[in-house]
């Protein structure tokens, strides 16, 4: 699953519409929000660090919630966006995750194990699992 890294307001108006997953790594006002879901329609999740994720208003989060978009906060640690704009969760991730379930882990401590295994944050993570069982 590819992250799309967007790292400055300006970058919003050269995004696809079919970006499904974008993380912000500048502090977004709402307005940058309301012009990220108007570029890219499909949008499913907004991945937002933590110290900015506490400056987003309560309409905007109300906002993103009409409309299905999940708002995730946590950071894509090790990721250059000069070499690669996508930061990409790779399905080593997935398989993992399986065999943690399979091990017969809570939830919770699956999302714990993987967590400092991947450096992923546990929204990040939740949501990808939500994801994959929409899919099946």
């Amino acid at each position: 699953m590819r992250i799309r890294v967007v790292s400055s307001k300006e970058e919003i108006d050269t995004l696809g519409a079919g970006e499904k997953i974008i993380h912000l790594a500048f502090r977004p006002s709402n307005k940058d929000i309301f012009a990220l879901v108007q570029t890219c329609p499909n949008v499913k999740a907004i991945h937002v660090p933590s110290s900015y994720i506490k400056t987003i208003s309560g309409s905007t989060r109300m906002f993103l919630e009409m409309q299905g978009i999940s708002l995730l906060e946590g950071d894509v640690w090790g990721h250059r966006k000069d070499i690669n704009e996508y930061s990409e969760v790779k399905p080593a991730v997935f398989e993992r995750l399986e065999e943690l379930k399979s091990e017969g882990l809570s939830e919770s401590a699956v999302l714990d194990r993987l967590g400092r295994e991947t450096r992923l944050s546990k929204d990040l993570l939740k949501f990808l699992i939500k994801e994959k069982v929409k899919k099946k």
